[in-house]
């Protein structure tokens, strides 16, 4: 058991705990950084020349690189979990039932969209000039716009109540707060993408 101080809120949040900072600034970092990554190599070619002109293996570089900083960012998420104080948050059996299933049906989400959009649809291989034919509409897209970031935002609540860290719900704020300011850039970037190689169909006929 953790023990409380004055910097705890109301003995639910220890700030004194160097691991939750570096949490935050992990879960801050990834979406920030992909999309500013993401950008300069539309407009720049940047990883693209690095690795001798192959948007392929560019895209498969950065894949590899956000699947490591998303493994990375979970596991300072749990250690800061550890760190911070417990509480019961659920009565039994809920306690263990409401978060395995939130869990499974987080990553249900994350990974059937990882399936439908293949790897370069879900690690920004639009960015790389590698674009999908048509736009997934089936599972889960038909049932979340952004499945992705809603089972990420679900799993990491999951987790926080199979702990039952209250802490944990209120970095679950912060990972939707971060995930929703991250898709105002993100999405809107992408769909230009799609609406500028529509257009240039739509030339290439009328030629």
């Amino acid at each position: 058991m953790v023990s409380l101080n004055a910097s705890s809120l109301d003995g639910l949040l220890d700030f004194s705990q160097t691991s939750l900072t570096v949490c935050l600034l992990s879960i801050l970092f990834n979406p920030v950084a992909w999309n500013i990554v993401a950008q300069n190599e539309y407009r720049n070619k940047t990883i693209t020349r690095i690795f001798g002109g192959n948007a392929y293996y560019g895209c498969y570089f950065l894949a590899l690189l956000i699947f490591s900083f998303g493994m990375l960012r979970d596991s300072l998420y749990h250690r800061a979990l550890l760190d911070q104080p417990r509480h019961a948050i659920l009565p039994a059996p809920y306690d263990t039932l409401v978060p395995a299933t939130l869990f499974l049906m987080g990553q249900t989400f994350v990974v059937t969209s990882t399936w439908a959009l293949g790897i370069t649809g879900t690690f920004l291989g639009d960015y790389f000039g590698i674009l999908m034919d048509h736009r997934v509409e089936g599972f889960p897209f038909n049932v979340l716009r952004d499945p992705m970031y809603v089972g990420s935002t679900m799993s990491f609540a999951a987790t926080a109540l199979w702990y039952e860290r209250p802490a944990g719900l209120l970095i679950t704020v912060y990972v939707y707060v971060v995930y929703v300011v991250a898709l105002r850039f993100e999405g809107p970037f992408t769909d230009m993408i799609y609406t500028k190689r529509e257009q240039q169909r739509k030339n290439l006929k009328k030629a």
